[in-house]
């Protein structure tokens, strides 16, 4: 085979790439510094998009709300999905065998392959004030003082939305901590063992320490997750009861589509757009750090 006899099959990858998320972005960073409607052509207005912007409460507000909900997609999913992982592993497989580890983490798994209109809308039926699945069991147990207007409710509306988003995101950790765990040689635990290791020192000295690869990935490709957050907002609260789960991506929308503020909404999702990409530099930078001194 002749030297680089591999770069045409690069090229489909390459012009498809440039078509959906070069040309798009460079779009997009154009017309932040425009007004426009999206009729008509776009007039260049410089950096007033981004002074209004950063002088806005709900862009602020719109990334504290993200702030909650990293909590809730990276940092909750990540620990739990490693401790489940771990169990499923150590002892569900040994105990019980493969066949039901290997169900479990089916289970968990299913949110992920779900559309997310059918999850929001069968968590919006769970959590109806009147209806709901939720305060039904609440009033069934003898709690109904706990029965609230989860979604309709701004001081519960963003927890219950972070509740949600913590069952949808679980299944991503396990599976990916489920395949480091396999590559782990066993003989280390057997040594652990001579040694009279109990579960939580191999788990924290030797499980933990091994899987740092996946559980970067996992961090990295949660956080990035969760500053994209739209469908599950848009289904279950639409960035309500009175803003209180407006995030980002959907107040983007609402400018582009519902203000016909294209230029604005630009300016949103470009700096959306430039927090992502220095979250994912720094966590790759943390983990190539920690892969040299390891």
């Amino acid at each position: 085979m002749k030297r680089h006899g591999y770069a045409p099959y690069l090229i489909p990858g390459v012009i498809a790439s440039v078509a959906v998320i070069v040309v798009p972005l460079v779009m997009t960073v154009y017309v932040s510094f425009t007004k426009w409607t999206g009729v008509g052509s776009p007039r260049w207005v410089g950096f007033d998009n981004y002074t209004r912007l950063f002088a806005d409460s709900l862009f602020w507000a719109s990334f504290g709300h993200i702030a909650l909900l990293i909590i809730a997609m990276a940092v909750i999913p990540t620990l739990l999905g490693l401790v489940l992982a771990a169990v499923l592993f150590d002892y569900i497989a040994k105990h019980f065998g493969d066949r039901w580890a290997g169900l479990f983490r089916s289970g968990y798994y299913v949110p992920q392959v779900l559309p997310v209109a059918v999850t929001g809308i069968v968590w919006g039926w769970i959590l109806h004030p009147g209806y709901g699945a939720l305060n039904r069991i609440l009033e069934a147990v003898g709690l109904t003082g706990l029965a609230k207007d989860w979604l309709g409710d701004p001081d519960y509306a963003l927890y219950s939305v972070m509740g949600v988003m913590i069952w949808f995101q679980l299944g991503y950790p396990i599976v990916m901590f489920m395949s480091g765990l396999q590559r782990i040689d066993p003989s280390l635990y057997e040594a652990a063992d001579l040694d009279g290791a109990g579960w939580w020192q191999k788990f924290r000295r030797i499980t933990v320490y091994m899987i740092r690869p996946e559980f970067y990935v996992v961090l990295v490709t949660t956080t990035i997750a969760s500053l994209k957050i739209f469908g599950q907002v848009f289904v279950l609260t639409g960035g309500g009861p009175s803003n209180a789960t407006l995030v980002p991506s959907y107040f983007a929308y609402k400018n582009f589509f519902e203000k016909a503020q294209v230029g604005y909404g630009s300016a949103i999702s470009t700096v959306l757009t430039v927090l992502i990409v220095i979250l994912a530099f720094v966590f790759l930078r943390l983990q190539n750090r920690a892969e040299d001194r390891a």
